[in-house]
């Protein structure tokens, strides 16, 4: 499976590897003492060298990347991952990469960006995105929701996947809807993925004793 996306791994590591460009276009301009990390209020609260932040972010979100790719190749029911469900699996990191990389770049620079509002609306986009691919998961031990229950019984998970992508769907629509109104934040952000996260997880529960009784 690897080798038939082998085209795209290499692209997809590259896409992320291109803030270390801009970092270098950059470089004269940007701080010796960069922000690298932001807490809950969009205030940073770590700081990293210009080197690390310039060449160690992008290099470690790519290696993950690649990560990814070979975790889910190697999956035993691999055959059941859909192209199209791969290749986000693939595009995640490198959007990681971009926005955050050019979030911590602008922040250096002095010009006005909310990473935190940055940063909830990627997340609650990637939620729309992975909520509108999940009914059309297939089982397997690396995509969706990944459950005792649902792994034991296809029809649990593919029952399961459809009521957890309309609620992924909608809690990204939520989240995405309060950062561009700037009111989102950790007491709103972390009930809306608790909920996306135990909801499926109680229904795949109940739904196996239903189907076991």
């Amino acid at each position: 499976m690897l080798k038939k996306y082998k085209k795209t791994v290499i692209i997809t590591t590259l896409v992320a590897l291109l803030p270390v460009v801009a970092g270098l276009l950059l470089w004269n301009q940007l701080p010796e003492s960069i922000a690298t990390h932001f807490g809950t209020n969009g205030e940073p609260d770590g700081w990293s060298s210009r080197g690390f932040a310039v060449f160690g972010l992008p290099a470690f979100i790519a290696a993950v990347n690649v990560l990814c790719a070979v975790a889910t190749s190697a999956d035993p029911k691999k055959q059941n991952i859909q192209p199209k469900i791969f290749k986000l699996i693939l595009w995640i990191c490198p959007m990681v990469s971009l926005i955050c990389c050019g979030g911590v770049y602008a922040y250096a620079l002095g010009l006005p960006v909310s990473m935190e509002k940055l940063c909830m609306i990627f997340v609650g986009v990637v939620f729309i995105i992975i909520g509108n691919y999940l009914p059309k998961c297939r089982q397997s031990y690396t995509v969706g929701i990944k459950l005792p229950w649902t792994l034991a019984s296809e029809e649990n998970w593919n029952r399961t996947h459809r009521m957890a992508g309309g609620l992924w769907m909608a809690g990204g629509a939520v989240l995405t809807l309060l950062s561009l109104l700037g009111q989102i934040s950790a007491l709103i952000f972390l009930p809306v993925v608790l909920v996306m996260t135990l909801v499926p997880t109680v229904y795949s529960y109940l739904l196996y004793r239903k189907l076991s009784a």
